[in-house]
């Protein structure tokens, strides 16, 4: 019977894994939204961790699956039937990647999965491909790194062909590979502890969290932020619901370090949501006012503020891309962190590789274009613009800060002194004002972040 019921128990883990696929992969659903809207309706931590497992790590490693499904079927895995391709890749993703599932138990249950969701005359072509695929599986031919360099990154760590076309004209090949590289990688939990925390109130934190099993690692980048492992939710940990701490990856947390912000200033965000560098400029400015497109976008920001009792945070719902007049030279410090590709943060929301094309790239150009050349006018003279982004190629950075400061009275400003030390790991001489956080090579999320200063 409890063999019986484990076995059930996995098949609707895995039925859980593959439904979610589908839904990410066929009808372009947010993983990270889906994702964690399945983990809350499950209560066992295993279960919650298995479900998480098998679906990001086939969406993370689904090139590379593809490439190899695609050796062993007679059909190319993009003519298959929806259901069949996704089941194919959850289940060579076990094979490949899973060492403590054995192969015999992802097919079986492949097989079985195919049967229940109305496919029993697919059974065989499901089992004859993981069979081979797993007898298979020690001597997979993938691309000659030498001879086809470009080939090799896509499919080793399964990252689309144009994208490391893109990025190897813009960096060079090894910081190429350790961009991709870096996207695989598992990114931890990040906090930003609150700055009215005092330093014993922090070591009993950090005490706190030790004897409930959690590891709490200082950032070597900021000395506020926290790395976390080991904990299932982190809306139950200690200090959460008091306000302690704000969930933010340390790419996030330097856009308020690179403005500067004094305790008498006015700071505008203007495409505010979730609301973690706001909050983090609310700490340290006189007041914030935090817009976005719709109430639903704001709504984090507003139960956020109310858990960190910060009451000097206006929220509103504002279309950025329509001026406010009401605005214009008031604010002190704008923050821009403008709709992007979000290249950076794949290894979060690995869907996004799956989804993005260079027309969407060059539309959200078009889109910041638009937004920059009305939010500049909120900038009082001699103040202060910070333009961010979650990605990494120039379209969205570089060139568009050039196209800004050539076309409105901006200038790029030095960053603060501070940042000096994580501007030195950048393998490339940095340009002033500007900060470039890669996957890979920086212990953060993919960012960029340019500070500009309002020339009249």
């Amino acid at each position: 019977m409890e063999t019986r019921s484990i076995a059930s128990r996995h098949i609707d883990l895995r039925r859980i894994a593959l439904n979610l696929l589908i839904r990410i992969n066929e009808e372009q659903a947010f993983s990270h939204l889906l994702i964690r809207e399945a983990l809350a309706k499950l209560t066992d931590g295993r279960d919650k961790a298995l479900v998480k497992r098998l679906t990001e790590g086939t969406l993370e490693y689904q090139i590379r699956l593809d490439y190899i499904i695609n050796q062993f079927a007679k059909i190319p895995v993009d003519k298959m039937k929806p259901l069949i391709r996704n089941l194919l890749r959850l289940s060579a993703y076990q094979i490949l990647f899973m060492d403590k599932i054995p192969d015999r138990s992802a097919c079986d249950e492949a097989v079985k999965l195919a049967e229940k969701s109305g496919f029993s005359a697919l059974k065989g072509f499901t089992n004859g491909i993981l069979r081979n695929l797993s007898r298979a599986k020690d001597n997979l031919a993938l691309p000659s790194e030498t001879d086809t360099p470009i080939d090799y990154l896509s499919i080793y760590y399964s990252v689309p062909a144009w994208l490391v076309k893109k990025w190897r004209g813009e960096y060079s090949y090894q910081q190429t590979k350790s961009i991709c590289a870096g996207l695989l990688e598992i990114r931890p939990i990040t906090v930003r502890l609150n700055g009215k925390n005092t330093a014993g109130q922090v070591k009993a934190w950090l005490e706190n969290l030790e004897t409930l099993g959690v590891e709490a690692k200082r950032h070597p980048y900021l000395d506020y932020a926290y790395q976390l492992s080991g904990i299932e939710d982190i809306k139950d940990l200690p200090g959460f619901k008091a306000g302690f701490f704000s969930i933010q990856d340390v790419s996030s947390m330097l856009v308020c370090e690179a403005a500067k912000i004094r305790k008498e200033d006015l700071v505008i965000d203007v495409c505010a949501a979730p609301g973690g560098k706001a909050l983090h400029a609310s700490e340290k400015a006189k007041k914030v006012i935090a817009h976005d497109i719709s109430e639903n976008k704001l709504k984090y920001i507003r139960e956020n503020a109310a858990r960190l009792k910060q009451d000097n945070l206006e929220i509103s719902v504002y279309d950025a891309g329509s001026l406010d007049e009401s605005l214009i030279d008031k604010a002190d410090v704008l923050l821009a962190d403008l709709p992007c590709s979000g290249l950076g943060v794949i290894a979060r929301k690995p869907d996004i590789k799956h989804r993005l094309t260079e027309a969407a790239i060059s539309e959200l150009c078009d889109l910041q274009r638009r937004i920059l050349g009305v939010v500049w006018q909120y900038v009082k003279p001699g103040g202060t613009l910070i333009y961010s982004t979650c990605t990494i190629n120039l379209d969205e950075n570089e060139k568009m800060m050039a196209w800004f400061t050539a076309n409105f009275p901006f200038s790029y400003d030095a960053l603060p002194e501070n940042l000096e030390n994580i501007i030195s790991l950048n393998q490339n001489e940095p340009l002033k004002g500007m900060l470039k956080l890669l996957p890979g090579i920086h212990l953060t999320d993919g960012f960029f972040i340019c500070r500009l200063r309002r020339d009249d």
